[in-house]
């Protein structure tokens, strides 16, 4: 199943300094050199890296991990966007319109396409009395989903009661750059722009809760799988708002399941020539879920964590460090295990049993 995408590209390594433009420039260093944001600063006329530059924008990169992870409620900040918007709208090989959400995002980056958010609404019927209840659930997609994806069930949840959100992610659906068959730009080889639509995603997230405050809605839960689990982690770290969490798929470094997954083999080919596992690991480190756990202890959020005995994906080694990382710190927390792959979740009978399981866990925890 890993190998039916045969559209995977081993792009070249790159820092992707000039990413940084619309950071927090407090998070950038008193003194940030023009030069680290080019993105061609390490390269010298024979289109090698120059060792020297590479070295200090490596370092520069390690330093500001840093700075992010203990000033990350600075790097997740944002404006609410003034703009929601919501309407109608039909979609291919369906009879009738669905509900979408559209604002512009919070975070503006140099792809015009990329800076709308989209965000499919499935509201849930009021009880026999007429009574809308006020809880809602926030669903992230997987890494490369297409927008039928999860729209069973977000159905189903809606069935449930519970009223769901399915936001595209960055680089995805409509948001994807026309040259682009895959969301290369959401993970890939270039350092600082995996970093920003990371950071853009989790902003995303946050202010689609806004709009369903906006809506009256008092009662927030959030699904992520794969790396839309990551999102969700990194999202509700920062926001308290968001009391009940499904992670379909867990890990805790994001440079672990680069370099270990079946799915980033050609991420990791692209990066693999110039940082070994650990440096990647620092040169990630602001976006990794290890680095955030001590902020569940603050917060009252219960955990649901589902991994697949034989993912190839997101190794359960790395999924059982989650698990301990919540019991370590009494965080409630359930964990559900599946007998089956990291793909072969979306496959009949896997799905049902994810999808019982998620339903189940939120319906009861909301």
């Amino acid at each position: 199943m890993t190998t039916r995408d045969t559209n995977r590209i081993v792009r070249p390594f790159e820092w992707g300094l000039d990413w940084l433009r619309e950071w927090p420039k407090e998070l950038l260093g008193e003194e940030t050199p023009d030069v680290f944001l080019s993105p061609a600063a390490a390269i010298d006329t024979t289109g090698e890296f120059n060792r020297s530059d590479f070295a200090a924008q490596e370092n520069f990169v390690q330093d500001l991990n840093q700075r992010i992870i203990h000033n990350s409620e600075k790097f997740f900040d944002y404006r609410t966007p003034a703009d929601f918007r919501d309407y109608l709208r039909t979609m291919p090989n369906e009879r009738h319109r669905s509900r979408w959400v559209e604002f512009t995002s919070a975070v503006d980056t140099p792809v015009p396409v990329n800076n709308v958010v989209r965000a499919r609404w499935f509201p849930a019927q009021p009880d026999k009395s007429g009574h809308h209840n006020k809880k809602a659930v926030l669903l992230l997609p997987h890494w490369n989903s297409k927008p039928h994806s999860y729209i069973a069930l977000c159905r189903i949840l809606a069935g449930l009661g519970l009223s769901t959100l399915r936001m595209s992610l960055p680089y995805h659906d409509s948001r994807l750059p026309a040259e682009f068959e895959r969301s290369d730009h959401a993970v890939s080889s270039n350092i600082c722009r995996t970093m920003d639509a990371t950071r853009q995603a989790v902003i995303d997230a946050r202010c689609c809760l806004d709009w369903l405050e906006q809506q009256g809605y008092e009662k927030f839960g959030v699904v992520g799988t794969s790396l839309g689990s990551c999102y969700a982690f990194l999202a509700s770290a920062h926001d308290a708002r968001v009391k009940v969490n499904a992670f379909n798929h867990a890990s805790t470094h994001f440079a672990d399941v680069v370099w270990s997954g079946q799915s980033t083999r050609h991420v990791r080919a692209g990066i693999e020539t110039v940082l070994d596992h650990e440096r990647l690991r620092k040169a990630w480190d602001a976006i990794s879920p290890i680095h955030y756990f001590d902020k569940f202890q603050t917060m009252e959020k219960k955990m649901l964590v589902i991994y697949a005995t034989y993912d190839l994906t997101f190794l359960p080694e790395y999924t059982q460090v989650v698990i301990d990382e919540f019991a370590k710190r009494n965080v409630p927390h359930q964990v559900r295990v599946l007998p089956c792959g990291h793909y072969s979740t979306g496959e009949t009978p896997y799905k049902f049993m994810d999808g019982w399981h998620i339903g189940k866990f939120l319906k009861t925890s909301l």
